[in-house]
């Protein structure tokens, strides 16, 4: 945040700064859904929902689990959520309780590690030393020191890094065999490159998936998202919703029934960005990042700086400051080893992209 600041105060100063910093689409809701939101918004249909959502919203979320995955999911099972930061709060309310230990992945998404101890819980980062993602063994030896519960994400932020769906079913049955109880984020689902999206629900019913309109669906401020809950904790979730939210916004939840209608537009989005990854690909090893994890999904690069720095939040502002390209240090991501990472977004225009690389090199060999 402290790079985005800044950011934002060069760019207030006439500075042509290209961000690569936040993990946000550059293109708006696709136009069926701003329709649809426009004409909510002209019939005054803004107030109060059910706490788990419209039941519309929730019966297209259940089509849309047996059109993208084979999965038969019933709406009494989904709760429609305030993004997927709302969603994690309920689930972490409704799930754990205060000291209790959850794994989780490092490189990791930093809010995760932040709600958990404001909620009181303990956070067990799991180092991955190499590996691009989250094991069976990574559990097995978790818990082995103490019990866990865990949470891990595929796509993940930042490295981008998929589970295979091999991998992710030793994941969700390991977990069984061990008793834990299991979260899977897959706010990044419908933006992988080289494999067809696998959920965990494929793998068992237990498990609580977490979902978002903001990223794939290009719907960031309309802060809505979706849980898909075990039975047993749909009216704990429900009760909590009521006291915590109300609602989410019934506006973005009648527009957000409309995102499902819109793949041809949003998959044009999505093909920018396998654009920017190829350049990507080739661009940042020749200026000395190296990759961290396959690019496999999402929208992140997330590289070793150690050629370049032993200090990436030094670098990042040097970056900033000298060649005007925003991205964020590894510190947030990974308290342990971050200082030896950064990441790139590339979901912004492929000119910026370009221009981003241009601008790096530019520096690098002014150092």
């Amino acid at each position: 945040m402290d790079i985005l600041a800044e950011a934002n105060r060069l760019k207030a100063r006439g500075v042509p700064v290209v961000s690569m910093a936040v993990g946000q689409p550059s293109d708006p809701a696709p136009q069926r859904v701003r329709e649809a939101a426009a004409k909510a918004l002209s019939d005054g249909r803004i107030g109060y929902t059910d706490a788990l959502g419209m039941m519309s919203l929730r019966e297209a979320i259940a089509a849309h689990y047996a059109d993208h995955y084979g999965l038969e999911v019933p709406p009494a099972r989904i709760a429609v959520t305030t993004g997927s930061s709302a969603a994690f709060n309920l689930a972490f309310l409704a799930m754990f309780d205060p000291g209790d230990r959850v794994a989780i992945a490092a490189p990791g998404y930093p809010a995760y590690r932040n709600i958990m101890a404001a909620l009181g819980l303990e956070v067990v980062e799991i180092e991955l030393d190499g590996c691009p993602y989250l094991h069976a063994q990574h559990l097995r030896e978790a818990h082995a020191a103490a019990p866990v519960r865990v949470l891990f994400a595929s796509p993940a932020n930042p490295t981008g890094a998929v589970v295979p769906a091999e991998d992710l079913k030793e994941l969700i049955d390991t977990a069984g065999d061990l008793g834990l109880a299991v979260i899977s984020d897959e706010i990044y689902h419908r933006l992988a490159y080289s494999a067809p999206d696998v959920s965990a629900l494929s793998f068992g019913a237990d498990v609580t998936v977490i979902n978002s309109f903001s990223k794939y669906y290009c719907m960031t401020g309309w802060r809505i998202g979706w849980m898909v809950l075990p039975e047993r904790l749909v009216r704990p979730v429900e009760r909590i919703a009521q006291s915590l939210y109300i609602s989410a916004p019934e506006l973005s939840q009648i527009a957000a029934i409309q995102s499902f209608g819109a793949t041809a537009e949003l998959e044009e989005v999505k093909a920018r960005y396998a654009w920017n990854r190829e350049l990507l690909q080739q661009r940042l090893p020749e200026l000395g990042f190296a990759f961290a994890a396959p690019m496999d999904g999402a929208f992140y690069a997330f590289c070793d700086v150690t050629r370049l720095t032993n200090d990436s939040m030094a670098f990042a502002k040097r970056m900033l400051a000298e060649a005007h390209v925003a991205a964020p240090p590894g510190r947030d991501f990974d308290p342990l080893a971050g200082h030896r990472y950064m990441r790139f977004s590339y979901a912004g225009s492929h000119a910026d992209m370009v221009t981003a690389m241009d601008r790096i090199e530019s520096w690098l060999s002014r150092r």
